[in-house]
């Protein structure tokens, strides 16, 4: 393509903005069209990560040991609601093929090609359009308190030294250091000192309101509603306020982008992995640097003088409901990390809870349909939805613009699994 381009991001979450974004610095004209307020799905109250230390994909060696040891734990990290889903049972197969050491390592490396970027774009974008998110690079802690986890830790960061990712084991003194106003009753921990962290909240609200003042026009509480097509190429979308026409179409819909694509016989494996959050104002514990609670799954986020809990991954449908119990159990993992932290003091009345798109593989869906050439996947970014936006954005204003990429990302193919 060249010249302007008219161009339909579906999907007002942070993978969408950010679409929307470099297709702006492109000198397209863009309308994004979101079904319900922009950021409303998983794109809000996560834990912020922007983290090149997330280089391992979802689907790694062990993992399905592990997961089935979870099953039956009501307050486990890990939940699959019972029920008869041919698109569940195709998705976990598809998950068991691609939990090799051989499929692991080649993600690894891209994933760290993608995250590694993703920062220093997102450094540059907060920086040059003066967005008030609180962004700051701090790091990242993993905490470990038992053997096993101890394990798993120095695995990784020997993996993370194989790439050339800093990585650096403390002990629980040397956790102490680098967090004085914490006692740590973990046994130790890696430190990501390459890592930084937002308010994802802050961040979308802040990129959407930058990019109206551009002109970029936001459609919200817009239902979208099907696509038409003439000979493998998308003529409009049907939306509840009428036709839209465009040259190119971005399909940033996280979880609901299965369903969008139905009626253009598209099956696109993607399964929603809902997590929770809760947000603690003036907490006890003062952490200034994120931290993941290793054997529970859990994130702590600080920002802005509270205190995030995030965790969990429920394969429960596109089922928005809140299971208290996980949320509680979110909570109650924090005292068995860090000295001083009382659960019964949280209130977890109003947690916070989003479906994250799952791909079988761990690796997003970043490219051009085969089928419809006009039309360009950006989904299944999973938990590192926040981390990803940045890069994922400037690769689909490069695929709409017809330009060669930095980054290789036929393994990011949306049709690999046709």
């Amino acid at each position: 393509m060249t010249g302007k381009r008219k161009v339909v991001v579906i999907g007002g979450g942070v993978i969408g903005l950010c679409s929307a974004y470099y297709l702006w610095k492109d000198g397209d004209d863009v309308t994004i069209i979101e079904k319900r307020e922009i950021g409303s799905g998983s794109s809000g109250e996560n834990a912020g990560f922007i983290s090149p230390s997330h280089f391992i994909p979802l689907s790694s060696p062990g993992v399905i040991t592990q997961g089935l040891k979870w099953m039956f734990n009501p307050e486990s990290p890990f939940y699959i609601k019972p029920r008869f889903d041919i698109e569940l049972l195709s998705w976990l197969w598809k998950f068991r093929a691609a939990t090799n050491e051989r499929q692991m390592r080649t993600a690894m490396t891209l994933l760290r090609d993608l995250t590694q970027a993703s920062l220093r774009l997102s450094e540059e974008m907060v920086i040059t359009e003066r967005l008030e998110c609180g962004l700051q690079k701090r790091g990242l802690l993993m905490l470990f308190n038992t053997d096993r986890g101890r394990q798993t830790n120095t695995h990784e960061a020997e993996l993370a030294h194989e790439l050339g990712i800093d990585a650096r084991i403390l002990s629980r003194i040397d956790l102490q250091r680098l967090e004085p106003g914490a006692t740590f009753l973990a046994m130790g921990g890696i430190y990501f000192p390459g890592d930084a962290h937002v308010s994802p909240t802050a961040f979308v609200s802040a990129l959407a309101s930058f990019l109206q003042a551009k002109g970029v026009l936001i459609q919200t509480e817009t239902d979208m509603l099907g696509f038409e097509s003439v000979d493998s190429h998308i003529e409009n979308v049907w939306t509840s306020h009428g036709v839209m026409e465009a040259d190119a179409y971005v399909l940033a819909a996280g979880s609901w982008s299965p369903r969008l694509l139905e009626d253009l016989g598209i099956q696109l494996p993607l399964q929603p992995g809902k997590g929770y959050s809760v947000t603690i104002p003036n907490p006890s514990v003062k952490l200034t640097i994120p931290a993941i609670l290793t054997e529970a799954r859990v994130a702590l986020t600080p920002l802005d003088g509270t205190l995030r809990l995030a965790g969990t991954m429920e394969l429960a449908g596109l089922d928005e409901s809140i299971n208290m119990r996980r949320v509680k159990a979110i909570v109650k993992a924090v005292p068995r990390y860090i000295e001083g932290f009382d659960p019964d003091s949280v209130d977890c009345s109003t947690p916070w809870e989003g479906l994250r798109p799952c791909t079988p593989d761990g690796l997003p869906y970043i490219g051009r349909f085969r089928n419809y050439r006009n039309l360009i996947a950006a989904t299944g970014h999973a938990m590192v939805g926040m981390t990803l936006a940045s890069i994922t954005g400037k690769l689909v204003a490069d695929l709409v613009a017809e330009r060669p990429s930095t980054i290789d990302i036929t393994p990011l193919n949306p049709d690999r699994y046709l």
